[in-house]
């Protein structure tokens, strides 16, 4: 569920006031993660390394109450649940969009992304959850990149993660992730705050 809600009202007053009507308001943040667990979890129970991913920043931003409100048109909105979306490609050989409701349970999580996934994947519509704060990603697990800036569009800010091929090194594997995020919707501080989660998030992780 979301509702409208009077930014004066709420901690980001300032920022609304400031940022909205910005020609750029959006701002990119890069994080190299550890992401060895993930890999080891993946590879001993079978489960997809994407998902996992998907699940730690599922559970670094539902700690976080910035992540949910969100500037939408002219107006802030408040929502109940997060959703994490990600990029499938589908049977026509192109992508196709599917937003994933966040749950604390990791086996519904994943039952949640396989269902999901393999109906956009087979019927080539987008799953769209608009009653959730979505945080998009893009994983273009088989390049190789430093880095991306995603496109402002003036349409969608939603928060945005976009990731390439971990690599190897030394004992660890690392993933560097970039993130974009509109500044009305959370400071610098309060990002970083979320990258920091998703590492602690990655690390405790247990099967």
């Amino acid at each position: 569920m979301m509702k409208e809600v009077n930014p004066k009202e709420t901690s980001r007053a300032y920022a609304f006031e400031m940022w909205m009507n910005a020609p750029m308001p959006m701002v990119t943040l890069f994080k190299t993660l550890n992401v060895s667990n993930l890999v080891r979890i993946s590879r001993k129970t079978g489960l997809k390394f994407n998902m996992l991913m998907c699940y730690c920043i599922g559970r670094a931003a539902s700690k976080i109450k910035e992540f949910y409100l969100l500037p939408v048109g002219d107006k802030l909105m408040q929502y109940d649940s997060i959703a994490v979306n990600t990029i499938v490609a589908n049977s026509n050989g192109e992508v196709s969009s599917c937003d994933i409701p966040f749950v604390n349970e990791l086996d519904e999580f994943n039952q949640h992304y396989l269902d999901l996934t393999k109906k956009v994947a087979d019927s080539c519509i987008n799953h769209d959850l608009n009653d959730y704060m979505v945080i998009g990603t893009s994983a273009l697990a088989k390049y190789e990149i430093d880095g991306a800036v995603g496109m402002y569009s003036g349409v969608f800010n939603n928060p945005f993660l976009i990731w390439g091929k971990y690599r190897h090194s030394w004992f660890t594997t690392l993933l560097t992730v970039s993130f974009q995020f509109h500044h009305t919707q959370m400071d610098g501080a309060h990002a970083s705050m979320f990258l920091d989660g998703i590492q602690f998030e990655i690390n405790k992780l247990k099967i």
